[in-house]
């Protein structure tokens, strides 16, 4: 039966399958195309397993590869990329599949499928696949296979498999991703169909076919008379429309409605009562409000003026309040959803009360150790949450961090996030510019280059360092800098020398997240963190290590002895 979806995306589809000659049908396959806003979200799927007849439990295993992934995919968090979300549900499930698979050795049995992936999302094709099942694409009356077969010929009539779900631990899935266009075709087939008809046949039923549902029977059925002995399955997915690069859902007629007034003390914007100011830029301002009704306090951010025209920037303001709903973090700011439907742009989160980063600093210029490495590791906490939402900040800075009460830190502001899960959608957002600000930014950013989890890194090393010494790692010239060469002419300040209470290995951990090259940094925050508070023996050389730090008993001798012998000295003077 085709199905047909009311939406930007619209697909047919058509599935058949047969046992053929064989005594059970261990083929299993399935597609879901759901509705908005989770097709645009998360697009839609269609899959194709082949159990492996040798295995006993071959249909168990195709079946469950099917049902599972269907089943798991759509709960994987929105701001994921379709990379992302598949590829830790194929391994999570290879893994149970081997595991159960290995109970049966005894019995020759296996839990071991093919499975073949496709998933369409905006206006791009995303293929998983392991095993011989197949996928096709016909676009323009040429027939493509896109996959390739997973296997080995041992003689003119016999193949065994080289890879397949259940087969080992460890798990290697091809992965392929391609532009999509209205009138593709992608035909997804297990090898009881594939390996008896040429390509030029198939090609030829697809092309005239009356319907979907005729084109995989026919395949079949043909198969079948062709010799098959296998299980024959096939599945067509037809591309109708596509979404274009505005496409009309709910949030992008959020990013429609009007830029509010400048706002002042008492003034009423959609039932919230403006209390006061908190904070005003180039891009946006910050308001204490009060809801009328409930008197809740919150705090209201809205568009700058300056921004009315660009629908880039509409786009990322309400993508901030999109995030940030997904994140649940003690040390990421809460955003709430309108207590009515709005007439203006603007954005509502908890209103955290405390002192942003940057005037902490200028208030306790001298904090002590502990106080920041306590400080950081809250705040590592907090951007660990945005990347295991594969959301990158890109404008990690102290204006955008809040120290309250008993020193909690609170992150903020999220319209300069990088969200891998909405990048692949059709939209204008998708090319974000770069609103970091230099001073904390990573070499990377200034020079146009894709940011990634070393890059929040960076930025996070650079906090730390004015926070111990009040200075920048690189000095006033880094803001200046401008191309590759001039990055690397740049040199390292040791934070001692500003500050003598750091210790040689908590710089040693700085100067490492503080690399130029990002292949030279930490390949996690938790590591830095760790080495921020853990003697690395790495940073430990004894030559450049002070003697206080290395042997501070060696040290207060030494102290002593001099001192003793300059009182000696002064007393040999004075009786002359």
């Amino acid at each position: 039966m085709s199905v047909h979806q009311e939406a930007s995306l619209r697909v047919s589809v058509a599935q058949y399958s047969d046992k053929g000659k064989k005594d059970s049908n261990e083929d299993a396959l399935g597609c879901v195309v759901p509705a908005e806003p989770e097709l645009s979200i998360k697009g839609l799927v269609a899959l194709i397993a082949d159990g492996v007849s040798s295995a006993e439990a071959g249909k168990e295993a195709s079946e469950t590869c099917v049902r599972n992934f269907l089943g798991d995919y759509f709960s994987t968090p929105d701001t994921w990329s379709v990379k992302t979300s598949a590829q830790k549900i194929l391994t999570a499930l290879n893994r149970w599949l081997y595991g159960q698979g290995l109970s049966y050795i005894a019995a020759e049995r296996g839990y071991i499928s093919t499975l073949s992936v496709l998933v369409i999302k905006s206006r791009s094709a995303h293929l998983f696949h392991i095993g011989d099942s197949r996928i096709y694409r016909l676009r323009a009356g040429d027939l493509e296979q896109l996959t390739h077969d997973h296997n080995a010929r041992i003689s003119r009539d016999k193949t065994y498999l080289t890879r397949a779900m259940g087969m080992d631990i460890t798990l290697d899935v091809d992965y392929y991703s391609c532009d999509v266009e209205e009138g593709d075709v992608f035909l997804l087939s297990t090898d009881g169909v594939h390996e008896f008809l040429p390509r030029t046949r198939i090609s030829e039923l697809l092309l005239q076919s009356r319907s979907l549902d005729e084109c995989c029977e026919r395949l079949v059925s043909e198969a079948l008379a062709a010799g098959s002995d296998d299980n024959l399955s096939c599945q067509v997915v037809r591309v109708d429309t596509l979404p274009s690069a505005n496409a009309d859902d709910a949030q992008l007629r959020q990013s429609e409605l009007p830029f509010p007034p400048v706002l002042s003390e008492g003034m009423i914007l959609d039932g919230y009562r403006v209390l006061q100011a908190l904070h005003a830029s180039a891009r946006s301002q910050v308001y204490l409000v009060e809801d009328v009704e409930t008197l809740e306090r919150l705090a209201m951010k809205t568009p700058s003026p300056n921004y009315e025209e660009d629908q880039g920037y509409r786009e990322h303001f309400v993508l901030e309040s999109w995030m940030a709903q997904r994140i649940d973090s003690p040390h990421v700011v809460r955003v709430r959803d309108p207590a009515r439907a709005p007439r203006f742009l603007f954005c509502l989160t908890e209103y955290v009360e405390g002192l942003p980063l940057s005037d902490w600093m200028q208030a306790n210029p001298k904090p002590t150790v502990e106080r920041v490495l306590n400080i950081v590791e809250q705040l590592v906490k907090g951007v660990r949450a945005l990347h295991r939402r594969e959301t990158l900040h890109q404008d990690l800075r102290p204006d955008n961090i809040i120290i309250g009460a008993d020193d909690h830190v609170t992150l903020i502001d999220f319209g300069s996030c990088h969200v891998a899960g909405v990048a692949e959608m059709a939209r204008p957002y998708a090319a974000e510019p770069g609103w970091a600000t230099e001073t904390y930014s990573a070499p990377e950013y200034r020079l146009r280059q894709r940011g990634s989890v070393k890059t929040e890194l960076f930025s996070i090393a650079v906090i730390v360092y004015e926070m111990l010494t009040g200075r920048l790692p690189y000095g006033e010239r880094y803001e200046n800098t401008r191309s590759a060469n001039d990055f690397y002419r740049l040199r390292y300040q040791p934070a001692p020398q500003f500050n003598p209470m750091v210790p040689v290995w908590m710089d040693g951990a700085l100067k490492k997240a503080l690399q130029i090259s990002p292949e030279l940094r930490y390949e996690a925050l938790s590591e830095f963190v760790w080495d921020l508070a853990h003697p690395n023996p790495a940073f430990l050389d004894k030559s450049l290590v002070p003697l206080v730090q290395r042997n501070p008993l060696r040290f207060w001798q030494c102290t002593s002895a001099v001192l003793g012998l300059l009182q000696l000295f002064t007393l040999w003077l004075l009786l002359r």
